[in-house]
């Protein structure tokens, strides 16, 4: 599959596995929509990328989740078409529930479920009209193995799930294709930006994290995914990908181990 001239729209675009995304598509000399709430670091990455010229910046906030619509049009506009949206934004979580405020829940919620299904049915119509289409939403492995300290954020990467095979059953007659993603540790700052139980950030790095895949090997590995129109895909280390296969087939031993995480 070649990816030249592909209308690529990467949400959560301005840094970590978003950014290295945009830089390895425009390699591919595909066409790039790139979103975050932040202007001016979209702008630094559009200019790191190989074609600048082929890359469009589409402001947008996922929790204001009803007003999505401007940003659709918007970025249909960019080149005439979409044909693939990349589901990247979205906010981690560093704190047990009972010290989390119901309304970082919510947030999290909001952001990570909400702003992601609203997004992707408001492009969808756009999608069924071409007969075409392709969603690539990247959840976690907790959207499969939940763990301490992750009860939004896992309940809200399960959601995608949910939602998303779903869906997947459903626009299978109109050509669009749904892949889910689930990273494991990489190398980002999701921890430093993660919620603690009051709403504010963390500040501070995970050790897991920062032991993990570069974004940019990432960034390659989801790209072959995306040509061979995946299902699913795990990109992990072998810790975390093992941790899915212990879910399905020894749930047991795995909710053990899980309790011994964070301790």
């Amino acid at each position: 599959m070649s990816f030249k001239n592909k209308v690529v729209w990467i949400t959560g675009a301005s840094s970590g596995i978003g950014k290295a995304l945009a830089l390895e598509f425009s390699k591919l000399n595909a066409k790039l929509i790139i979103s975050s709430r932040k202007r001016d670091a979209l702008e630094a990455v559009k200019n790191l990328c190989t074609n600048p010229e082929n890359v469009k910046i589409v402001t947008l906030d996922l929790e204001d989740y009803t007003n999505l619509k401007l940003a659709v049009a918007s970025a249909i506009s960019q080149f005439g078409k979409i044909d693939i949206l990349l589901n990247n934004g979205g906010i981690s979580q560093r704190a047990l529930a009972i010290d989390t405020d119901i309304s970082v829940d919510k947030r999290i919620m909001d952001i990570n479920y909400m702003g992601t299904m609203a997004l992707t049915k408001e492009l969808l119509p756009h999608f069924i009209s071409n007969n075409s289409g392709h969603f690539v939403s990247i959840t976690s492995i907790t959207g499969k193995v939940a763990t301490p300290q992750r009860t939004s954020y896992s309940a809200s990467k399960h959601a995608l799930h949910g939602f998303f095979d779903s869906l997947r059953s459903e626009v299978f007659k109109y050509n669009i294709a749904v892949t889910l993603v689930l990273p494991g540790y990489v190398q980002t700052n999701l921890a430093y930006n993660a919620l603690v139980g009051n709403g504010a950030k963390q500040n501070s790095g995970d050790a897991d994290l920062e032991k993990g895949l570069p974004t940019d090997v990432f960034a390659k590995k989801l790209i072959r995914a995306i040509e061979k129109r995946k299902n699913e895909v795990v990109i992990a280390g072998t810790k975390e990908t093992l941790s899915v296969y212990l879910k399905r087939f020894l749930p047991g031993l795995l909710a053990k181990l899980v309790r011994k995480v964070n301790q």
